[in-house]
C-alpha cells in the first residue's frame, strides 16, 4: 500500500501514513490535537483544516497524495495543563474529612528481622514471612504470587533474614508484592486519579506520611475522538476505536505519573499503588470493557465493580508489583467519581439530608443521608466547560471566569491568570448570563432585547449576539444551549425531591463538587436558575471531590471498603422514566424558571 507525506506546516510537523487514513487520523498520529466534538461523524464542523489550501473536516478526508495542511487556531483542541500545583484539590471539607478514616494505605512497608530457621523451627520461608506480618496485622490472611516465590530464599539468605515486605489490599486479604532485601520502608509511593469526561487529575501522594507531593490536571485526550460519553462508546465499536480510546487515557495517566515523579525526583520502581475514580464509561474505556450497552436499553455496565489489578495488567507505568485499584460505580451513569464524592462529603456518614451536586459535562447528583442514598444523572453536556460555544473554551489561561457589565453596557472582565482574553469558560458565562438579565440585555427567554442601544448588540446571519470583548461574543445560540445545560441540572435536583416527597427546606447541606465550583458565583448560580434558591449558608464548594475520595480511599483501606458499601445503598433514579421530569426540565427553560415564586430572591 502507498505512503504520502503530510506536512502540517503551522505545527512544522511532518508523517507518513498509508493511503485511505483519514487527515483527523494522521493528525492524531502527529501529536496534534484537533477538535472532533463528533468523534469524526462529519456533523459538528469543528475539524476545519486546510489541505493543499483548500477547507475540508480533516475527519472526512481521506488521503491519497502528499499533502500540506495548515490546521488553524480555530480548530486546535486545547491541551496545555490546567493547573499545576493547585490548592482546591486540598481546602475545605475535603481536609476536614481526612480524619475520618484510620490511616491505612492500601500498600504498606513492612520491615521484618525474621529468626533464622533451625532444626526446631522449620517453617518454610514465605510461612516465616506471613506469620511474622500476620500477627502484626490482625491475624489477617496472607498470600503472594508465583514470581515472588521463585527468588525468596535467595533474598532471605541474602538479606540475613532482614527484609522489607510490601503488601497490597485485595479485598479482605492480603497479598505480599514483593520482598526486599533490607529496610526500604522510607520509599512508598502512590497516585489518586480522577478520570473525568473533559479533564484527567492526579496527586502524587507520599503512603508513609500522607502528604500530597503534587498535583496535575490535564484534558482528556479522549476528547479527540468524542466530546462526550455517547460519542465515545459509538466510537469505541469502530475497529481499533476501543484500543484508541483506552490509549488516550493511559497516555494521560502515564504522562500526569511520569511528570510527578520526576519532578519530586522520586523513582517509578517506588510507586506501588493508584487508585481511581471515574465515571462508568471512563472505567471501561480506561480498562478495554466492552461500554457498547451503556447507551442501548435497557443501559446496563459490563460490570460496576472493578476488581484491583497489577498496574501492568492495564498498561500503568508505575512499579510492575504494583497495583492499580478502582472505586465502584452505582450504575451505567452514576459512577465511581460521584461514590468518591460521597466519601469525600461525609453525606453518607451524616444524620441531615444533604445533596451532592456535580456539575459537569455528566451532571451527577446524590441526595439522602447515613439512612438512604438516591441518585441521578442529569444530561447537562458540556455547554458549561465551554465546548458547543461560540467563545466558549475551557478554564485555562484567558478564558474569561468573570464578568460584570456596567450602566453603560461596557463590559470588566476578569480571566485566567490574568492573561489576555481569549475566549469564555463555564463561571464566566454564568456571570454573563446573570449581567445580561440583570441589565434587560436578554429576557427571560434567553432572546437578546435588540431595542436596547448599545453598540455591543449587534445582528448576524443567524440573529442576535453580544459583544463582550474584541473578537469574544455570546449569541442566542450559545444562550440556547446554556439555558438547556442548566435547566437540566436544576431539574434533576427538584425531581430527585419530588421522587422521595421532600422539599427544599429539608436539605441541611448543598455541597457543590468539580473543579468548576472553584469560580462558581454561586448568587449567580442561583440568579440564572442553575442551583435552587436556597439560604446561602447551606452552600458548601467541596472541589474536586472524586479526586478527594480517591485520595483518602489511597490512604485508607477503611474508606476504599466504605466506598464499597456506599455504592451498594444509593439507589438510581432513571429520570428520563420519572413521570414530571420532563414537565420539571420544560419549566425550567426560562431564566431563572417559569415559576418566580421558586426563586423569591430573585427580582427581575
Amino acid at each position: 500500500m502507498k505512503e504520502f507525506t503530510i506536512n502540517f506546516t503551522s505545527q512544522k510537523k511532518e508523517i507518513k501514513v498509508v493511503q485511505g487514513t483519514d487527515l483527523l487520523t494522521a493528525a492524531i498520529k502527529a501529536g496534534i490535537m484537533v477538535h472532533a466534538a463528533c468523534g469524526g461523524e462529519g456533523v459538528c464542523g469543528k475539524c476545519k483544516v486546510l489541505a493543499n489550501k483548500k477547507e475540508v473536516l480533516a475527519c472526512q478526508t481521506i488521503i491519497e497524495s502528499d499533502l500540506d495542511v495548515d490546521v488553524p487556531k480555530g480548530s486546535l483542541g486545547a491541551h496545555t495543563k490546567l493547573a499545576h500545583e493547585s490548592e482546591e484539590f486540598t481546602k475545605g471539607i475535603v481536609l476536614k474529612r481526612e480524619g475520618a478514616f484510620s490511616f491505612s494505605p492500601l500498600v504498606r512497608k513492612i520491615y521484618v528481622e525474621l529468626p533464622k530457621p533451625t532444626q526446631d523451627d522449620n517453617l518454610s520461608d514465605l510461612d516465616r514471612i506471613c506469620t511474622n506480618i500476620s500477627h502484626k496485622l490482625n491475624n489477617v490472611h496472607i498470600y503472594t504470587n508465583l514470581a515472588n516465590l521463585k527468588h525468596l530464599s535467595e533474598v532471605m539468605r541474602d538479606s540475613d533474614f532482614k527484609v522489607t515486605v510490601t503488601i497490597a489490599y485485595k479485598d479482605d486479604v492480603l497479598d505480599i508484592i514483593i520482598v526486599e532485601p533490607g529496610d526500604t520502608t522510607n520509599t512508598n509511593y502512590g497516585f489518586a486519579f480522577d478520570i473525568g469526561t473533559t479533564t484527567v487529575a492526579g496527586q502524587l501522594i507520599d503512603l508513609n506520611n500522607k502528604k500530597i507531593l503534587g498535583t496535575r490536571i490535564a484534558f482528556n485526550k479522549q476528547a479527540l475522538y468524542g466530546s462526550d460519553v455517547i460519542t465515545r462508546i459509538i466510537y469505541a465499536s469502530n475497529p481499533e476505536g476501543l484500543d484508541k480510546l483506552s490509549e488516550a487515557a493511559l497516555d494521560n495517566i502515564n504522562e500526569i505519573i511520569l511528570e510527578l515523579s520526576g519532578a519530586k525526583k522520586i523513582a517509578l520502581s517506588d510507586v506501588y499503588c493508584i487508585v481511581f475514580a471515574g465515571n462508568m464509561t471512563m472505567m471501561h474505556l480506561l480498562l478495554k470493557v466492552d461500554p457498547t450497552n451503556i447507551r442501548k436499553a435497557p443501559y446496563i455496565p459490563t460490570t460496576q465493580i472493578f476488581e484491583t489489578i497489577h498496574a501492568p495488567e492495564a498498561g500503568i507505568e508505575i512499579n510492575p508489583r504494583g497495583v492499580a485499584a478502582f472505586l465502584p460505580g452505582v450504575t451505567t451513569y452514576v459512577g465511581g467519581d460521584i461514590v468518591s464524592g460521597v466519601i469525600a462529603c461525609g453525606l453518607a456518614d451524616n444524620d441531615d439530608l444533604s445533596l451532592l451536586i456535580d456539575i459537569g459535562t455528566n451532571g451527577e447528583i446524590i441526595l439522602g443521608n447515613k439512612e438512604w442514598m438516591i441518585g441521578a444523572a442529569a444530561s447537562a453536556g458540556p455547554a458549561f466547560e465551554g465546548s458547543g460555544l461560540e467563545c466558549g473554551m475551557k478554564a485555562v489561561k484567558g478564558a474569561i471566569q468573570r464578568a460584570e457589565i456596567g450602566k453603560n453596557f461596557n463590559v470588566k472582565v476578569t480571566t485566567i491568570d490574568d492573561g489576555k482574553p481569549k475566549g469564555i469558560c463555564g463561571s464566566g458565562y454564568i456571570d454573563l448570563l446573570c449581567q445580561m438579565l440583570k441589565m434587560g440585555i436578554i429576557g427571560k427567554n434567553g432572546k437578546i432585547n435588540s431595542a436596547k442601544k448599545t453598540k455591543n448588540i449587534r445582528k448576524t446571519e443567524i440573529g442576535y449576539e453580544f459583544v463582550v470583548a474584541k473578537d469574544i461574543v455570546i449569541t442566542e445560540d450559545d444562550i440556547e444551549n446554556l439555558k438547556r445545560s442548566k435547566g437540566a441540572i436544576y431539574s434533576a435536583i427538584i425531581s430527585l425531591l419530588n421522587k422521595v416527597e421532600k422539599s427544599l427546606d429539608d436539605v441541611k447541606k448543598i455541597y457543590i463538587a468539580g473543579g468548576f465550583g472553584n469560580y462558581l458565583n454561586i448568587e449567580n448560580a442561583i440568579f440564572i436558575g442553575l442551583l435552587p434558591d436556597a439560604d446561602r449558608s447551606r452552600y458548601e464548594f467541596i472541589g474536586n471531590s472524586s479526586l478527594a475520595g480517591a485520595r483518602m480511599s489511597l490512604l485508607s483501606h477503611d474508606a476504599f471498603r466504605r466506598a464499597h458499601e456506599i455504592y451498594k445503598n444509593i439507589t438510581y433514579v432513571d429520570l428520563s422514566s420519572e413521570p414530571n421530569y420532563m414537565d420539571e426540565y420544560v419549566a425550567s427553560l426560562f431564566f431563572p424558571h417559569t415559576d418566580a415564586r421558586r426563586f423569591p430572591s430573585v427580582r427581575l
